[in-house]
């Protein structure tokens, strides 16, 4: 038994006064109405109409019953335009998750212009360099930086970034040249562990590859504070190009080694693979596929 159609039924049989009238209003045969019911009352344990050759009428158990189910069937109705709106209508909360500088500088801006646009959603914004499981966290999208591997996810690319070796100009101008990787056994390095989680850092030129084992007098989770001390002449770093753009373009930073670089990392949009996108997440993915600015491979 479908309950909810036995609900139906039931009320359209109590509305109607007759089982032959509720089908006709239904659209279904009287013998479904009448099998409907029975399984409703042998389901509930309860009779719900007296009836008789001429008339059908509510038991005292029908009438309780009755009310509760019009109430019942009004939420479905409800919570069903609500669903659909939500298809059509951006609203309600929207989490999206960003690496933490690209998140604030490129992702945040945009989230504003997002919610001026759309007045009935709410936005979080969780920034984290380590990525998070949209599913398990419960995030509708995440702007991601680098290789996608989790194939359930739909994914849109907005752009692209490099990874720039960079040092100041007075830490170059006093430092031996760099010209090949070989030559940073006798720099100082900074290892920024999002970029470099590893002491060995990787080049490529053509289709020849590189690495380079390093001792980085300086190691650190936090892109500002590896690039303040980049900037103060610490030394040199592996860095994202989208991260350092301001600084080379005012001169506190360089490009070094670009003929070494390795090929630029995708970024992307992604969110969890559904047949009816929301509204709200549809609407995020068009304005930054429309309004975004996300390639930064150029210096």
């Amino acid at each position: 038994m479908d309950r909810l159609e036995a609900m139906q039924l039931f009320v359209a049989v109590a509305e109607q006064g007759g089982f032959a009238r509720a089908a006709r209003k239904s659209g279904v045969s009287a013998v479904q109405v009448t099998r409907q019911i029975a399984a409703l009352e042998e389901h509930l344990n309860a009779r719900l109409f007296q009836r008789t050759t001429r008339n059908v009428t509510l038991t005292d158990a029908g009438q309780r019953y009755l009310l509760r189910a019009r109430s019942i069937l009004q939420d479905v109705l409800e919570a069903e335009a609500q669903a659909r709106s939500e298809r059509s209508i951006p609203q309600g909360l929207l989490s999206v998750t960003a690496p933490v500088v690209f998140g604030r500088m490129h992702v945040a801006p945009l989230m504003c212009r997002y919610l001026e646009r759309y007045k009935k959603v709410r936005a979080k914004l969780h920034l984290a360099d380590a990525r998070q499981n949209l599913i398990e966290e419960g995030y509708d999208a995440a702007v991601r930086i680098g290789a996608l591997d989790d194939s359930t996810l739909v994914a849109r690319k907005l752009g692209a970034t490099r990874r720039v070796l960079v040092a100041a100009p007075r830490y170059l101008k006093k430092s031996r040249k760099l010209k090949e990787p070989r030559d940073l056994a006798h720099h100082d390095t900074i290892q920024f562990v999002a970029v470099t989680p590893s002491e060995e850092w990787k080049f490529r030129k053509g289709e020849a590859t590189t690495s380079v084992k390093t001792e980085p007098r300086f190691v650190t989770n936090s892109a500002d504070a590896a690039l303040g001390h980049a900037e103060m002449g610490g030394g040199v770093v592996v860095a994202l190009s989208y991260q350092v753009a301001a600084s080379v373009r005012e001169g506190r930073l360089e490009v070094v080694l670009n003929d070494f670089e390795p090929p630029p990392l995708p970024i992307h949009i992604v969110y969890p693979a559904a047949k009816l996108l929301p509204a709200k997440v549809r609407a995020l993915v068009d304005l930054l596929s429309e309004e975004s600015n996300f390639h930064f491979t150029d210096l």
